[in-house]
């Protein structure tokens, strides 16, 4: 059997889906309160003083941070039914293409559980990303086992999978997070152009 690991945002969404399930979800009053806050850190990202992981980890904290876990996940599963109109064409083929191969696809992503995991559902999908901590029904605010970026991406694929039992291992990806997911591939895609 041969295993998939694909990063979602940017190379299966045409576009990031995390920022547009913030403003979708986040109440109002809370981005006015946080906005003066959050602003230097916003440009601190504009500007590539910072990654995308440190700014996510900011922003995920000010967002979520004691709102209840199950209004943001019913946002979630709402919001994953819109995900299919953002997937790239070559995208949906090549899934396609996995799917009837009978291989194993993976999404890993640092995007949140709070809609990858209905998404991954519907498609029949496994998961590894980013996973949003609750405590007595609150969010914290924090993720759970910290951001899953660079590195993590492919630290968690190890320790769910023995990546050598598999005949051959594919990953797909679209930034310099990805790399360390792409390394683990026998075959490797960067922005859907073949480089291993």
């Amino acid at each position: 059997m041969n295993i998939a690991l694909f990063d979602f945002d940017g190379t299966i969404t045409e576009i990031d889906t995390y920022t547009p399930f913030i403003h979708l979800s986040v109440p109002k009053w809370r981005f006015i309160a946080c906005y003066p806050i959050l602003l230097p850190v916003i440009l601190l990202y504009r500007f590539k003083l910072i990654g995308g992981s440190s700014i996510r980890t900011v922003i995920t904290r000010f967002s979520f941070w004691n709102r209840k876990a199950d209004e943001v996940f019913v946002q979630g599963k709402e919001y994953a039914l819109t995900l299919d109109s953002l997937m790239k064409p070559e995208a949906k083929k090549r899934l396609e293409w996995h799917k009837n191969q009978g291989d194993l696809i993976v999404i890993v992503s640092a995007s949140l559980d709070a809609y990858l995991i209905p998404w991954c559902e519907q498609h029949g999908y496994q998961l590894i990303c980013a996973n949003l901590e609750t405590r007595n029904g609150r969010l914290t605010g924090r993720y759970l086992d910290g951001d899953c970026s660079a590195e993590e991406k492919a630290n968690r694929v190890e320790q769910q999978h023995s990546i050598s039992d598999f005949d051959k291992v594919y990953a797909y990806g679209d930034t310099e997070e990805d790399t360390h997911l792409l390394a683990l591939a026998d075959e490797a895609y960067f922005c859907w152009e073949k480089v291993s």
